[in-house]
């Protein structure tokens, strides 16, 4: 399961304006885990019935904002392929004459 967040939201200040979200995403699965970070950029209009300014907002109504723009299901899928190559090496380094 992945865990989504806001870790940051810039915003007007005349306005109260969110323009800009610093998201994060993090999955887990045993001892390995997978993240993601990006940002999502938006430009409010205040005159919009709907706006909301930056001190009224909730977490879950900008990651709703974030996801209209990141494909969640695509981004968690990515998370877990991570996770199952890190669980199931096809690769590995080393140097031949130091092995015991």
């Amino acid at each position: 399961m992945a865990n989504w967040t806001i870790a940051l939201c810039e915003h007007d200040v005349a306005t109260g304006g969110i323009t800009v979200a610093h998201w994060r995403v993090t999955a887990e699965d045993g001892d390995y885990t997978a993240s993601a970070y990006g940002t999502a950029g938006f430009t409010p209009d205040a005159t919009d019935p709907n706006f909301k300014p930056y001190d009224q907002v909730t977490e879950a109504e900008v990651l709703s904002w974030v996801w209209a723009q990141v494909d969640q299901a695509e981004t968690e899928a990515a998370l877990a392929a991570k996770i199952e190559a890190d669980k199931n090496p096809t690769t590995a380094t080393g140097t031949p004459w130091a092995a015991a």
